[in-house]
């Protein structure tokens, strides 16, 4: 008994304390979904306005369920997003292994502890893995939690297959607090005998979970509303071991309409869906941090934020009690604010591989095409196919030259293009300028308006209704043969 309390002793020794940690504790099942996305950046939020420590914590008790690969993909995530984390499987730390499959043998002692405490017991009844992790059963009907210690430790002792326990009171009531519910009391006979420790000696997640936030200093524990219900008995366990509590923050979840939280299932997107659609990663996280959240005072009317301006607003005060309904035509309005206010070299970089999935032609100028694109974007995929008429000018119908508000019908059109056609070619130098100048000063001479003479050029030189860029912006990109070429073409269609 005396080393086990130089083993517990020492384990507490090690706690760092006197600062925030959080921790963002996912289980390798899979992608990354939207709600989990969340909880990270809350949790990352919280440690870094505190000036306190984020910690990475892999979370794989539950072996039946991992996922190859799904850990890079949380690393991948975590990294793509900007949520670095100061201690992890990845870098270390002081209370370290990060990874719940290293640490199961402390588990084991901890639950022992309890049993000797009185707040654990040993069961030998037959039930099914899954009763075990879920905890389902009658208490009541459960002879082993009135087993004498001495009687259920001979059993053990002789090698007998066991669960560990926790007993619940069977009396009174238990209360915690949680920040965005307020205080919540139980009735302690609502509650089950949960199961701590399995057959094969590894830990149920709700026991696992509480033993390293413990162990790691965890100061706010935040993590999905689903865990209200549980929560009671994770403060008999921490009261149990004389532990002091942390502060609890339970997240509503993300819902896809007003009854139906979203699910891969159902075909919502992760975050890896997210960007594959063509949205930028700190577009995102914004969209992401207010579902749920409410900036307060003078920021209260503010929606786009970057991540350091997060870091100062976020206050757990602001975490809404409300389930957030995600809105892919909200996202898709931020994504839109952040492709505008990136610098017009950020973007060129950023749009250049969406550009040349439309746009194969090298002689094409990416970044020219790029600059047509910035104020009339609204998501990354959306590019090819806005920008493809560059590469091969489409099979379009005559009827587009006709345009009531540019006055344009296929006769007007045919005038204009027989007048553009010469003076473009008689240009010396094929500069923006110049064909501005140029057809400008051809809509003077031909006395009508310029939107008479862009029209029916803008169709001819793209072969579409509508077009990121104008007449001007499209005939210099394509440059003088091409340009003269679609040019003559379309007047050809006009004369059948």
């Amino acid at each position: 008994m005396a080393a086990d309390s130089r083993f517990f002793e020492e384990m507490e020794a090690r706690i760092p304390r006197g600062k925030v940690r959080t921790r963002f504790a996912p289980s390798p099942t899979g992608y990354m979904h939207v709600g989990n996305l969340r909880t990270a950046l809350y949790t990352w939020l919280i440690a870094r306005h505190a000036g306190g420590t984020f910690i990475l914590r892999i979370e794989d008790t539950d072996q039946g369920r991992l996922v190859e690969g799904a850990t890079d993909v949380i690393y991948r995530t975590m990294a793509q997003c900007g949520l670095t984390h100061d201690e992890g499987p990845d870098v270390g730390g002081p209370v370290g292994p990060y990874i719940q499959s290293e640490r199961w043998k402390l588990y084991g002692k901890y639950a022992h502890l309890l049993v000797e405490k009185g707040a654990a017991y040993y069961c030998f009844c037959e039930k099914t893995e899954s009763e075990e992790d879920a905890g389902d059963f009658g208490r009541a009907d459960d002879p082993c939690r009135d087993l004498p210690l001495e009687e259920a430790q001979t059993w053990v002792d002789l090698g007998r297959p066991f669960v560990i326990r926790q007993r619940i009171p069977r009396e009174g009531s238990t209360t915690f607090h949680d920040v965005s519910f307020g205080d919540i009391t139980v009735e302690n006979k609502t509650l089950d005998d949960q199961v701590l420790l399995k057959r094969d000696g590894m830990p149920t997640y709700n026991f696992a979970n509480v033993v390293d936030d413990h162990l790691m200093g965890i100061t706010h524990v935040v993590r999905g509303s689903e865990y209200l219900s549980s929560a009671p008995k994770y403060n008999l366990l921490y009261e149990a071991f004389g532990w002091e509590i942390p502060t609890y923050v339970h997240c509503s979840p993300v819902m896809r309409d007003q009854h139906n939280k979203m699910s891969k299932r159902h075909g919502d997107p992760s975050y890896e869906d997210l960007i594959a659609q063509g949205y930028l990663t700190p577009a995102v996280l914004n969209y992401v941090a207010l579902l749920g959240w409410a900036p307060k005072g003078d920021l209260s009317e503010q929606e786009i934020f970057s991540l350091e301006e997060l870091v100062d607003a976020f206050d757990i005060g602001g975490i809404s009690r409300s389930p957030a309904i995600f809105d892919m035509e909200k996202l898709t309005y931020f994504n839109a604010q952040y492709l505008r206010a990136m610098s017009p070299e950020d973007f060129a970089r950023t749009a250049e591989p969406y550009i040349r999935q439309g746009v194969k032609n090298p002689a094409i100028d990416a970044a020219a095409v790029a600059a047509l694109l910035q104020a009339r974007c609204e998501k990354l995929t959306d590019i090819p196919e806005k920008v493809d008429f560059f590469d091969q000018l489409p099979d379009y119908d005559p009827a587009l030259f006709t345009n009531k508000k540019s006055k344009t019908d296929p006769e007007v059109s045919r005038r204009m293009l027989e007048a553009a056609v010469p003076a473009l070619e008689a240009l010396p130098d094929w500069t923006r300028e110049a064909v501005h100048d140029c057809l400008i000063s051809l809509a003077e001479s031909l006395g009508v308006k310029n939107a008479t003479l862009m029209w029916p050029v803008r169709i001819a030189a793209a072969g579409r209704q509508v077009t990121p860029g104008g007449a001007v912006e499209i005939c210099h990109i394509l440059g003088r043969d091409e340009a003269l070429r679609r040019l003559k073409a379309g007047l050809e269609r006009l004369r059948v």
